[in-house]
Order: C-alpha cells, then structure tokens, then sequence
C-alpha cells in the first residue's frame, strides 16, 4: 500500500523522462545520462534511482535506498509529532454567589494549572434571576484576575456567554 508522500516521487521504471542528471549515493555529481543508463549504475550499486527534481531540465535523479530513505522520514515525522505539545485548556467553575473559602479554592487550582502551563477558561454560570446582576459577576472575574496577575495573563476580557460569563487566562 503506498502512502501519499510516495505517489508523487518517481523511483526506477517509473521515471519517464529520456535524460536525467544523476547525483550518486554519496553527493558526488555523476553526470547526465539516458535514463536507461542511470537504472543500470543504480541496480550495480544495489541502489534505486528516484526523481528528486522533476522539473528541472533534464530531471534530478539520486541514487539511495529508497526503503531506508522513506523509513526515515517516517521517523522523523513521529519525532516532530511527539515533540509537540498540545495547549491544554482547564476550566473552573464558580456562581456569583460563590464563597469566600470556594474562591480561594478556585485561585488556588488556577495557580496549579497555570504552573502545568495550561490556560484556564474561568466561567461563572447564572441561574434563576442572578443573570440580572452581571455586575456581581464582573467584580468576581476582576478579583480572580487581579490576584492572579503574576502568574497568569488576561488573553480574552469576561463576557457573556448565553447564561455564563467566561474569561480565558494562559500562563505567563
């Protein structure tokens, strides 16, 4: 089964052009040669011939092991995967009637999310008539980031969100 990286390379019998500036295995410049005449220095050297730049003229063609080489870059596109990080968003939850004790519990888990370097989403869900008040709201969300400010920024102001308010913090 072939993957897509590998349909647009022409390799061996697959070259179509007459003429093909060969590069061999180790770099050197081997020459231009028919294309006949570059699989024959490849299959002596137990190499494959594959087209490196199609549409130079005459084509590149280089002489490597082409198994090697797609196992290679397979490899490194694992490497460069797994050596990324995914941005984490955490959220807490509070209600404008929340209390003092809940609030520091809250500050506290933001400050441990934000040292693991992830965002935190802080949302104050409304029920009932407390969506009247959303001034109660706003107050909260300004203490929350006021004492959080050393450790963490503001990336988006608190605003309403259906029957919430959210604000993103990510860490500094």
């Amino acid at each position: 089964m072939r993957s897509p990286a590998q349909d647009n390379t022409r390799v061996n019998r697959g070259i179509r052009a007459r003429e093909v500036r060969v590069i061999g295995a180790d770099g050197q410049q081997l020459g231009i040669m028919s294309t006949r005449d570059a699989l024959a220095v490849a299959e002596e050297n137990e190499l494959d011939l594959v087209e490196v730049a199609p549409n130079a003229n005459p084509p590149v063609c280089r002489l490597m092991d082409y198994g090697k080489y797609l196992y290679e870059k397979q490899k490194r596109e694992r490497e460069s995967r797994k050596a990324q990080k995914q941005i984490e968003i955490k959220e807490v939850r509070l209600r404008p009637k929340t209390d003092e004790h809940d609030i520091q519990v809250v500050l506290t888990k933001i400050r441990k999310f934000a040292k693991e370097g992830a965002k935190v989403r802080v949302r104050i869900r409304f029920r009932g008539r407390e969506i009247y008040h959303p001034e109660v709201a706003q107050e909260l969300m300004e203490r929350v980031a006021t004492e959080m400010s050393e450790i963490v920024t503001v990336e988006s102001r608190p605003m309403l969100d259906g029957r919430s308010m959210v604000m993103l913090l990510s860490p500094v």
